[in-house]
C-alpha cells in the first residue's frame, strides 16, 4: 500500500503556480481547448488548493512536437535558474506542454532537478514509479495521435496543392494571397501578384543581371546596397539583407514554379522529389532571365569559381577544356619557360590512361580564339543576327507590360481615392485628426500610394526607348569589346571574354569556341560595360565556331 503524503499530492497551501497555456492552431484556439478555456481551468485548479498564481507562459500557434517553443524557452530558464520564481507548473494536460514522449521526459526530469513539479489538471499522477509509467504511456499515445493528425492534415494540405490552391502561409515578397472560391465554410485561397512588390522583386533581377544603367550586373550585396541605399524595405518596414535578397533570386515561384513541400519542417532537410507537389502560380521573372541569373549566382560562387581564374596570368585558364575528358587545360612550360603550352591537366595529373592528353601553344591558341570571337561574332551584323530572337520577344512583352501598367495605374488610383475620403471625412467633421489611429492609417495609405506610384514611374521608364535594344546599341557594344577582347592586361581581357563565351573546347582537329547568344542582351543593353567579376553561364551550347588547327 502506497501512502502518500499532502505534499506529494499537491495539497499544501502557498506554493507559488506558474500556468503553461498552448495551443497548436487558430482553429483549435476558438474550440473547446482555447487560451482563455486553459486559464480558466488552470486558475480553478490553483485556488482549490490554495495556490498563487505568479506567472503566466502563452503560446498561441505552436506546435507540441516542437520543444523551441520561444515561451516554454522561457519557462525553462526561470525554471532551473538559482531561485525559480514558482514551485509548480500547470498545464491543461501533459499534450499541452509536450507531444514527444523524449521531450516530455526530459522536461520534466530537468524541472524536478531544479525542485519544480509539473502538474497536469486532467492528468494528476504522482511522483511514485506507477505514476511515471502512467504518464510516460499517456505521452506515447500523445506523440502517436500527433504523428497521425499530421499525417492526415499533410495528405489534405498535398492535395491542396495539387488543385493549385494556396496552404495557409505567408505569401512569398511580392505575391498576395487571395480568395479563389467558396467550398462550404471554407474559403480556397491562390497566390496572386502584388504589382508594387513584383516591381520591386523585377528591379532586384534586373540589377543583377543588367545593373542600373550606370555600370555593369552588380553582385548580391551590391543590390542589397542599392535597395536600400534609395529607401527600398521589406514588407515589415525593414532594411534588405542579403540572405533575404538572395532567397528571391533563386525562388523559383518567381519564375511560376512554387513548389509546396519541399523540406522536413524540423530539420529543413529536402524531401524526396516524388513527395513535392507544383503549383503553379502567375510569374513575376521570365523563365529565361531566372534560369541565367542562377547560372551566374553559381559561376560567382567562390568554391565554384577560385579567385586564381579571375587574376591569373593566363588568358584562357578556366575556359579551355580538353575535348577528349573535358577537363581543364592549364599551363605546361619548356625551354626554361621560354616555350608555354595549355596542356591537358587530366593527363598531366593522372597519366595517359586518364586521358590521352593534348598540347597546344598557348599564344596560338589565345590568337585563334581572340582573332575569332573578333572576325565572327563581335560584328554589328552578327550580333544583329543573333538577338533578332530576342528583340521579337522585346516587341511581344509590349502587351504584358501593358497590364502591368494598368494593375500598377489602378492600385494608385484607389491609394489616392482612400486617402481622399478619409480627408472628407475629417473636413466633414466624421472623424478627429487628433485620432491616433487615423494619423496611423493615413500615413499608411500614403505610404501604399507612394509606393505604388514609384513602381510605376519605374515600369513606365522600362518601356522608354532606352531600355530598347538598338543598332547604335549594338554597334557600341561591338566596338567597346573588340577593343578590349584583343587588347589590354590579361585579366581585364579575360573578364570581356568570359562575357561572351562559356567555353574554349580543344580538339585534335577544331577548336569550339561555346557560348549563349541570351548573354549578348545584357551586354548590348550595358554597351560593353565592364562585366561584374567574372561572368558565366551554364554549359548549354547555343551557338559554337571552329577553327581548324
Amino acid at each position: 500500500m502506497t501512502i502518500t503524503t499532502k505534499e506529494e499530492s499537491g495539497q499544501v497551501p502557498g506554493k507559488r503556480a506558474a500556468l503553461y497555456l498552448r495551443v497548436s492552431t487558430g482553429r483549435q484556439a476558438e474550440a473547446d481547448l482555447s487560451i482563455p478555456d486553459q486559464r480558466r481551468q488552470a486558475a480553478a485548479f490553483c485556488a482549490a488548493r490554495g495556490w498563487d498564481v505568479v506567472i503566466e507562459f502563452t503560446e498561441p500557434g505552436a506546435s507540441g512536437m516542437d520543444d523551441r517553443r520561444p515561451e516554454l524557452q522561457r519557462l525553462l530558464d526561470m525554471a532551473t535558474q538559482d531561485a525559480p520564481p514558482f514551485d509548480v507548473v500547470i498545464v491543461h494536460s501533459f499534450s499541452r506542454f509536450a507531444r514527444d514522449h523524449f521531450a516530455l521526459e526530459y522536461h520534466v526530469r530537468r524541472l524536478r532537478k531544479a525542485g519544480v513539479r509539473l502538474v497536469s489538471i486532467t492528468q494528476d499522477l504522482g511522483d511514485d514509479p506507477m505514476s511515471v509509467m502512467v504518464r510516460q504511456v499517456f505521452a506515447l499515445f500523445d506523440e502517436y495521435q500527433s504523428k497521425e493528425n499530421a499525417k492526415h492534415t499533410l495528405r489534405a494540405m498535398q492535395e491542396n496543392a495539387r488543385q493549385g490552391f494556396w496552404n495557409g502561409s505567408k505569401a512569398p515578397y511580392g505575391y498576395a494571397v487571395v480568395a479563389a472560391e467558396q467550398r462550404g465554410a471554407k474559403t480556397k485561397k491562390r497566390l496572386a501578384v502584388d504589382p508594387v512588390e513584383a516591381e520591386v522583386v523585377r528591379l532586384m533581377f534586373r540589377l543583377f543581371s543588367k545593373g542600373d544603367g550606370t555600370s555593369g550586373p552588380l553582385g548580391v550585396k551590391a543590390v542589397t546596397c542599392w535597395l536600400n541605399e534609395r529607401g527600398y524595405r521589406t514588407r515589415v518596414g525593414a532594411r534588405w539583407g542579403i540572405g533575404p535578397l538572395h532567397q528571391i533570386l533563386t525562388r523559383p515561384t518567381y519564375k511560376g514554379e512554387h513548389c509546396f513541400n519541399r523540406k522536413v519542417w524540423k530539420t529543413r532537410k529536402a524531401k524526396p522529389e516524388s513527395e513535392q507537389i507544383g503549383v503553379a502560380v502567375d510569374p513575376i521573372i521570365d523563365a529565361a532571365t531566372f534560369d541565367a541569373v542562377q547560372a551566374a549566382l553559381k559561376a560567382r560562387n567562390p568554391r565554384v569559381m577560385p579567385p586564381r581564374v579571375v587574376t591569373g596570368p593566363i588568358l584562357l585558364t578556366g575556359i579551355a577544356t580538353c575535348a577528349s575528358c573535358n577537363g581543364g587545360m592549364t599551363l605546361r612550360t619548356g625551354k626554361s619557360g621560354r616555350y608555354r603550352y595549355y596542356t591537358c591537366a587530366t593527363c598531366a595529373q593522372q597519366g595517359k590512361s586518364a586521358c590521352k592528353g593534348r598540347s597546344i601553344p598557348m599564344e596560338k591558341l589565345d590568337r585563334f580564339v581572340t582573332e575569332r570571337l573578333a572576325e565572327r561574332l563581335l560584328t554589328p551584323e552578327r550580333v544583329s543576327e543573333l538577338l533578332a530572337g530576342l528583340i521579337q520577344r522585346q516587341t511581344a512583352k509590349d502587351e504584358d507590360h501593358g497590364a502591368r501598367l494598368s494593375a500598377l495605374r489602378a492600385k494608385v488610383t484607389d491609394a489616392k481615392a482612400r486617402l481622399d475620403r478619409l480627408y472628407a471625412a475629417i473636413e466633414s467633421g466624421a472623424a478627429d485628426l487628433a485620432d491616433e489611429t487615423l494619423k496611423d492609417r493615413m500615413g499608411a495609405v500614403r505610404t501604399e500610394r507612394d509606393l505604388a506610384q514609384i513602381a510605376l514611374d519605374r515600369a513606365v521608364a522600362e518601356n522608354s526607348p532606352l531600355s530598347r535594344i538598338t543598332d547604335d546599341k549594338i554597334a557600341a557594344f561591338v566596338a567597346v569589346m573588340r577593343a578590349n577582347v584583343l587588347t589590354g592586361d590579361t585579366p581585364f581581357r579575360r573578364a570581356y571574354i568570359r562575357s561572351v563565351i562559356d567555353q574554349v573546347e580543344v580538339d585534335d582537329e577544331e577548336i569550339r569556341i561555346i557560348g549563349r547568344r541570351t548573354t549578348l542582351e545584357r551586354l548590348v543593353m550595358g554597351g560593353g560595360a565592364a562585366p561584374a567579376g567574372v561572368p558565366s553561364f551554364c554549359s548549354e551550347v547555343a551557338r559554337h565556331f571552329s577553327t581548324e588547327l
